[in-house]
């Protein structure tokens, strides 16, 4: 019989960061705290988000109500990589990123957790971005997946391709 498998993946839903954005945005715009502040939230490239606001505490607070639209939105908070506001100019700015994929250091630790906390005759393979698991048992492999979503690692993990 063949080894069971799945993919460890770390990825983001585009389209559901989009509208956490526009969201946030339409509430920065509307909200009277912001009233006067020029604050607003904007892509900035494929993965980037800016925030702008006259004072560094309104920058902040945008960026609050920006992680808060995407929690509601059920995506991991480990996926967003925000800066501290810079001046610049007359204006603070936070320039932060969403993380896609696993780098080579995450799932190295990834696969050494596999190995020494899993159960015997799982194998993890680093391919890309990407980490597969396989087993003779799909036990096994539920184990694993148990173990990964207990471990605290700074990377948000989904499983893929289960077979």
């Amino acid at each position: 019989m063949a080894d069971s498998s799945f993919d460890v993946v770390s990825k983001v839903d585009r389209q559901e960061v989009d509208n956490a954005l526009n969201q946030a945005a339409k509430e920065v715009s509307q909200r009277f705290d912001f009233r006067g502040t020029n604050a607003s939230i904007e892509w900035s490239g494929e993965l980037g988000v800016t925030i702008k606001a006259d004072t560094e505490e309104r920058a902040k607070a945008a960026l609050d109500v920006f992680k808060e639209k995407l929690v509601k939105r059920s995506i991991s908070m480990k996926a967003l990589d925000a800066g501290e506001p810079k001046p610049s100019g007359k204006q603070y700015v936070i320039a932060s990123t969403l993380r896609q994929g696993i780098d080579q250091d995450h799932a190295r630790k990834i696969a050494k957790l596999i190995r020494d906390e899993g159960p015997k005759g799982v194998q993890a393979a680093i391919q890309g971005d990407q980490l597969r698991v396989s087993a003779k048992k799909k036990d096994d492999l539920q184990a694993v997946q148990a173990l990964l979503k207990n471990a605290d690692l700074d990377v948000p993990l989904q499983f893929t391709n289960y077979r």
